[in-house]
């Protein structure tokens, strides 16, 4: 069966998105790409900040409220109908939850061809390029870079640190079936 989604799971400013966007250019089939950020900017604005929406704490910290987890799981299921409708797709995300973060899209993925990737980067080089993109809550990329992968399993895990964004998606574009 042919990869349906690649999803890609790092840190804030770990270069998922960039990867997301490297893939779309390298790999011959068109592939959609939707990520965490896609969700949050589509929240009404009193959702962000908010005790049931997602808050930013001063310190890079991410708490999703209530009505933030039943969207972001409404998300999910909405992502894995449109990959079995047809659509393939990159899924940028961040496992904020580790392991039942990763439980929580196998589950809405269950049926489909996932390759699931790890995207690492030196919490030294993502605070910097936080740091550089301006939109990110100080301390988000640090306090991320590996929390999001404890307990998380991969097909194959990529360093944005270490290696281009090319290299990075050669990687994974080898690994995708057709």
């Amino acid at each position: 069966m042919p990869t349906q989604v690649i999803l890609l799971n790092g840190g804030s400013s770990a270069g998922k998105s960039t990867l997301a966007r490297a893939l779309q250019d390298t790999l011959p089939e068109p592939w959609l790409t939707f990520g965490t950020d896609t969700l949050v900017d589509a929240l009404p604005a009193r959702m962000r900040g908010s005790d049931g929406g997602i808050a930013f704490g001063s310190g890079g910290q991410v708490v999703p409220g209530a009505d933030y987890r039943r969207l972001d799981d409404a998300w999910a299921q909405g992502m894995a109908a449109l990959a079995r409708a047809g659509a393939r797709l990159v899924i940028d995300e961040v496992f904020l939850g580790g392991p039942a973060s990763q439980a929580r899209w196998q589950g809405a993925l269950a049926g489909l061809d996932v390759l699931w990737v790890g995207v690492r980067c030196d919490p030294d080089v993502a605070a910097a390029r936080e740091a550089a993109r301006g939109d990110r809550t100080a301390g988000m990329a640090r306090l991320q870079a590996d929390l999001v992968h404890r307990g998380v399993r991969y097909d194959l895990e990529v360093d944005s640190g270490r290696f281009s964004t090319a290299q990075c998606a050669a990687l994974v574009a080898a690994r995708v079936t057709r």
